[in-house]
């Protein structure tokens, strides 16, 4: 598309497209003389824009009330904004599993579904489970692939702007993937990949335990713990995608490693899964004092991860999230000790989302895409 100008149609076009989608979102079934009202906008522009959007599919008439009906005669005709016409895909890549759900235009859930994928699952493997998934996600739902208007997945390791996997040590072959551009080839609609820990900030700060907040720090504790940073409402990538990888603290000192952290024999835990772990912590919780221990260790290697980010962002909320965040005690420790370190220590809280954590922010990235194509328009031209 060429350069637009303040003086473009096909911009005024857009704005006024945009500023009456806005008022038909917002409002219940209003009148053509309503959204005059509310948009500022002229009659006939409103009544021109109403007929392109109908045209679209964005925008259908609403039903009239009987009572309305009956008291007036004739009644107004109103619409309304046709959420149907399109749906979003939230995707969660994960070493055990996919899930993806899937919602209208805006964000109401329709349908979702899970895949268990084998741990050493190579990269077409995974991605066969992807489509196997979304595919009877979408037959379930009676909603045609062709409708799908953007796609959002969350994925571990770093990931450059075009959907590259640029490194990742939790899923066999992700390194160097072109995941974005894989996926398209599925989908044929704006694919939008992002870190699973970045995505279950934007689900915490969307619909969690971190809506209102604004600096907010989630942690997907785990064996090698991430976290995701959200700054002044917007998230925080860093210049290259790696903003957030405190699971890569542990190689400023070798004892450090999970498998020595998490060993009750003082070899290196093998294999380190998470099977594996989940035994240490049972031990733990019956009372064996080695394996408590050793989850002690692990909680208090948590813990400085987490101050190290803590002190460098400052934010109101810390999330905890990931299999991790079910350890018995693990908020205590956590709130006592960035209580010790920070010199302004934040609220702490557990994921109020858990499991749907990621998919949820994946979708949130579908629905950013498409609010933004529909009710925003980047000018400073004035609507007529």
């Amino acid at each position: 598309m060429g350069r637009l100008t303040g003086g473009d149609p096909s911009l005024l076009r857009r704005i006024n497209s945009a500023v009456v989608l806005h008022a038909l979102r917002d409002a219940h079934t209003p009148s053509l003389t309503e959204l005059v009202a509310s948009t500022g906008l002229s009659r006939p522009t409103v009544e021109g824009v109403v007929e392109g959007l109908v045209a679209s599919g964005l925008v259908v008439e609403a039903a009239h009330c009987p009572d309305e009906t009956r008291k007036q005669g004739r009644p107004a005709r109103r619409y309304r904004f046709h959420a149907e016409s399109g749906h979003l895909l939230g995707i969660e890549i994960g070493v055990h599993q996919v899930h993806s759900v899937l919602t209208d235009l805006t964000g109401v859930t329709k349908c979702a579904l899970g895949r268990e994928v084998p741990e050493a699952a190579d990269a077409d493997e995974r991605l066969a489970a992807i489509r196997t998934t979304v595919a009877e996600l979408l037959r379930r739902a009676g909603v045609a692939r062709s409708s799908l208007r953007a796609v959002g997945v969350g994925t571990p390791g770093i990931v450059e702007a075009d959907g590259t996997i640029r490194l990742c040590t939790a899923l066999p072959g992700w390194t160097g993937l072109p995941l974005g551009e894989r996926l398209r080839r599925s989908f044929r609609c704006p694919v939008l990949v992002e870190n699973d820990a970045n995505v279950a900030a934007i689900a915490e700060h969307w619909k969690g335990v971190a809506e209102g907040s604004d600096d907010l720090v989630f942690v997907l504790a785990g064996l090698s713990p991430g976290a995701g940073s959200l700054i002044g409402g917007r998230l925080h990538r860093g210049f290259g995608g790696a903003a957030g990888e405190i699971g890569a603290l542990h190689l400023l000192g070798h004892e450090a490693t999970p498998e020595l952290l998490l060993s009750t024999t003082g070899k290196p835990l093998d294999p380190l899964d998470e099977n594996a772990v989940a035994r240490v912590f049972r031990l733990a919780r019956e009372g064996d004092p080695v394996a408590r221990n050793a989850m002690d260790r692990f909680i208090r290697r948590l813990v400085h991860d987490v101050a190290a980010l803590v002190l460098a962002i400052d934010p109101e909320i810390v999330v905890v999230g990931g299999w991790a965040a079910g350890l018995d005690g693990v908020l205590d420790p956590l709130r006592s000790q960035l209580t010790r370190y920070c010199l302004r220590p934040p609220k702490v809280a557990l994921s109020a989302l858990g499991s749907q954590a990621i998919a949820t922010g994946a979708l949130r990235l579908a629905l950013d895409h498409v609010e933004e194509e529909l009710f925003t328009v980047d000018s400073g031209a004035p609507a007529r």
